[in-house]
Parts: structure tokens; sequence; C-alpha cells
């Protein structure tokens, strides 16, 4: 399929021709997001609160496995890097090769009130999406451009400087394309996330802080990355009792 066709900061990739919407006030919880501590695989929709004293133990424990460096320099980097946006063809990532393309799985993941292109079914032009970082509820359509965007938890940029450079362009494609890393949010709050780790952005709800970190921490540990000092520490203080 095409590229992407909006593509406004590093890590941070619209959904492109297929448009998006206008967002709401804040949202009654839908019902479907899942915790990530219940979600390792990110294959189900959301980021449920952690609130119980055992899972915020959990998440910590997660965290605490982190190892730690400081950002390297992004010489070099480019989105290309990590291949084309939304391939379906990235090996050893769920979803993949299913005929349908990384952005309209995760709106099929996440989206509710899906409406699909005439003759497809796996293109969607509108839906419903409860935004995890904002707690708003944002009515999607084709027509209107960029207030849906797919996040890379953990962006592409930050890998690169914490050691993907090295990668193969194989592994690189696994992580851009990787459900476990990708997020549908709104797009505002996508923007000013950037490349940025932790300790520079979090989710403006609060309620969802810990559960983002807990997320930042599953990447980074199954790509076998690192993180800096100050990151892993602002994710410990976001699952503190």
């Amino acid at each position: 399929m095409a590229a992407t066709a909006v593509l406004l900061v590093s890590g941070c990739e619209g959904l492109g021709e297929d448009g998006s919407s206008a967002g709401s006030g804040p949202a009654a919880p839908d019902g479907r997001a899942v915790s990530p501590l219940e979600n390792p695989d990110g294959t189900k929709p959301g980021l449920a609160p952690v609130t119980t004293d055992a899972d915020k133990a959990a998440a910590r424990k997660l965290i605490e496995a982190l190892t730690t460096k400081g950002r390297g320099p992004k010489t070099g980097y480019d989105r290309d890097k990590f291949g084309y946006a939304w391939m379906d063809t990235a090996d050893g990532v769920p979803l993949a090769r299913n005929g349908c393309d990384t952005r309209n799985d995760l709106i099929h993941r996440d989206g509710e009130n899906l409406r699909f292109r005439s003759g497809s079914d796996c293109v969607v032009i509108a839906m419903t999406l409860h935004d995890p970082y904002t707690g708003t509820t944002i009515e999607w359509r084709k027509q209107q451009a960029s207030e849906v965007q797919i996040d890379h938890v953990v962006p592409l940029s930050y890998s690169w400087q914490m050691g993907s450079s090295r990668w193969p362009k194989s592994k690189r494609e696994q992580f851009a394309n990787d459900v476990l890393n990708l997020i549908p949010v709104q797009g505002r709050a996508n923007s000013a996330k950037g490349d940025s780790g932790p300790a520079s952005w979090l989710p403006p709800d609060k309620q969802v802080r810990c559960s983002y970190a807990i997320r930042f921490a599953q990447v980074v540990l199954k790509y076998d990355l690192a993180v800096t000092t100050a990151d892993k520490d602002m994710m410990l203080k976001q699952c503190d009792d």
C-alpha cells in the first residue's frame, strides 16, 4: 500500500489518506481497554489504568529490569531505515501477513463502530476511538485530517539513538510494525510527544501514565534496548503507590 501521507514528527505517524476526526470531551471508559500487564503481545486494545497495589508492584519490577545508558546521536536516522509505512510483510510480529496493513490492523484492534471502504474488509473509513492518552472520544472520518495518529510508544528515532541504528533492517521493520509498540491516539497529543522519552513527555490523562510506562518498558525489554536514567526514574515514579 502507499506510504502514510501524513508524517508530523519522528515516530508519530498520521492515518494519512484515510483521514481522521474531531474529538469530543472526556470519555467514559469503553470497557474494552486492557491493562498492559494482561496484554504482553499488544494484540488487545487500549491502555487500561493500573490501579491495584499488586499490579503497581509488578509494574515497578518490570521497569526496574531496564538497563540505562545515555541517549546517542541521531546521526543517520531516517524513517525509511525502518521500512515503508505500514507494511504487512514485517516478520516476527502479531498480525503480519494477514492481508491488511499494520495501520488498519490497529484501527480494527482499537476502534469501534468501524465502517469499511466499499468492497474492502480491511480499509476503515470511519470509526469511534476512545483515546487512551487524553481520555477523549474521537469520531474519525475519512474527510478530516490527522486528528488520529498511530503512535510508536518507543519512538523510532529514540530507538535509533539507543541502539537500533546497529540492527539489520529486518529487525527495524519488525520494531516499526510491532503492534506492541503501536497505539492509535489523538493527533495533537502525539505531535506534542515527538520522539520524547517518558522524562520529557507523558500522556495528558494521568490515569494511564503507569500503563504507558509499562508498555514503554515492555517494548524496550522485548527489543533489548536501553532507556536513559531520567526516563527510567520517571517511569518508576508513575507506578508508585
